[in-house]
């Protein structure tokens, strides 16, 4: 998805017209001290430019932080325009609450998940900086799809956590991908806080400043911020969803452990991922999981399969897949929710039976023609993962077949990373007489087929 008006997006009417936008609870501003974060400039107006104006009008303006300079808003770094954004920021600002100076933090536009840990390391040292202590949080919303809310988001749901402190998501992307029926729209979370007269017009003053963003090129090219997604959030109120410590803290905003090398990712990682949202990792909607999902259908080896076992099923986009290639398919993850998923997605397949598993307690019982082992190795601990493998290969059939599948970057959540899963992988494997028999590497994907039999697919097929 681009994030800009040139993407089709929802019409505001859809919006305006829905019933459960006036009927969400209303949200009284914070008591103490507030910290607005964005990830860009104009996010922050845009997302909520009418609390800071309420704050600013009860005396008691905002911290604003925002995360990067903006320079990539036109699809390449442009460093005028980050200098065009900056004074715009500082424009808008001066309408919103006269006098507010904001926190730039200048990280490069699109790279907030390559700096990570700065980001959070320099957020963390400014919230230890305040006095008094800063009581409620006010970020980017988490599912908001773009890259650099997303990480923001995630930070500050982290920091929040951490402190007991009370978080405010603004969605703000959400409103251009999304309709009232899409199921990641967190309906039972979400609260508005209606604007006065005097906010709302500061609001859209503040929002006028942004005109690189809100205004057409030169070139005559649309603006980036879509005018139907000004009308959704300019409407005289602001919506949030809200995370408070003392009753939403753990199903909401606890940040999981992060995975370590001797234990693994605790299954709790995943319990709380579904709770946050039906798809956590959006299987369903990623052209990169799309893409994946077809390069593991290409590289099985046989056309049909006996008994197919796949690990770590989730929503089962996967599991419809298999289903269609298998005469049998049983598929196991550790959350219930997950597999209420998959029980749906492959509701017209009763071939697929679907069980909750954790399977460091062991994997069902055999054999099986092939095994799928898609995105679960790098969660375990060395230990874990021996056991799982050389489960999965004493179970196998004489011609089965194992097939891997795993993400290449860095995740904090993961005991390694895939590589490294796929290492420990092959020396298992090898150790049980299992060979590898095809390969696939990107800079994002790392895919690997075993099998006991070595035979290529012409030669298993009869064509050689």
């Amino acid at each position: 998805m681009r994030f800009d008006a040139r993407e089709p997006g929802t019409p505001a009417a859809v919006w305006l017209s829905e019933p459960r936008l006036e009927d969400l609870p209303r949200l009284g501003l914070p008591e103490g001290p507030t910290l607005v974060l964005a990830a860009h400039p104009d996010d922050e107006t845009i997302g909520a430019g009418g609390l800071i104006a309420e704050l600013a009008l009860l005396g008691r303006p905002p911290l604003v932080v925002i995360a990067t300079d903006g320079a990539a808003a036109a699809g390449e770094v442009d460093g005028a325009l980050a200098e065009r954004r900056a004074e715009e920021l500082r424009e808008a600002l001066e309408q919103l609450a006269p006098g507010l100076e904001p926190v730039l933090l200048a990280l490069p536009d699109g790279e907030v998940r390559e700096h990570r840990a700065d980001l959070t390391a320099r957020l963390a040292a400014l919230l230890e900086e305040q006095e008094p202590s800063i009581t409620t949080i006010v970020a980017p919303w988490r599912d908001d799809a773009h890259r650099d809310h997303r990480i923001l988001g995630e930070v500050a749901a982290e920091l929040a956590a951490t402190r007991g402190t009370t978080l405010w998501e603004y969605p703000l992307w959400m409103w251009h991908w999304a309709t009232p029926e899409t199921p990641q729209v967190p309906w039972a979370r979400m609260h508005r806080l209606l604007l006065q007269g005097e906010a709302a017009a500061r609001r859209a003053r503040a929002v006028d400043c942004h005109t690189s963003q809100v205004t057409p090129s030169a070139a005559g090219e649309p603006p980036v911020v879509p005018h139907d997604l000004r009308r959704i959030t300019g409407r005289g109120a602001e919506t949030f969803v809200v995370t408070r410590p003392e009753r939403d803290q753990v199903a909401h905003a606890q940040p999981a452990r992060t995975g370590t090398p001797g234990e693994g990712t605790p299954a709790d990682h995943f319990h709380a991922a579904y709770r946050r949202r039906p798809d956590p990792w959006h299987l369903r909607t990623r052209w990169y999981e799309q893409r994946k999902r077809d390069l593991t259908m290409a590289a099985l080896p046989e056309e049909r399969f006996g008994r197919a076992l796949e690990v770590g099923c989730s929503v089962g986009v996967l599991t419809q897949r298999l289903a269609r290639r298998c005469e049998e398919v049983l598929a196991i993850d550790v959350v219930p929710e997950a597999i209420e998923s998959a029980r749906q997605a492959t509701r017209d397949h009763p071939h697929v039976r679907l069980e909750v598993r954790d399977v460091r307690e062991g994997l069902p019982a055999g054999p099986f023609d092939l095994v799928v082992l898609s995105e679960v190795l790098y969660y375990l601990g060395p230990e874990a993962l021996t056991g799982l493998v050389e489960d999965a290969a004493a179970q196998l059939t004489p011609h089965g077949v194992v097939l891997a599948c795993h993400w290449r970057h860095d995740v904090e959540h993961h005991a390694r990373s895939g590589d490294d899963a796929h290492e420990a992988l092959a020396r298992t494997l090898a150790g049980e007489g299992i060979e590898r028999t095809a390969r696939y590497a990107d800079a994002d994907v790392l895919l690997e087929v075993y099998s006991r039999d070595p035979r290529s697919v012409a030669v298993r097929s009869g064509l050689l």
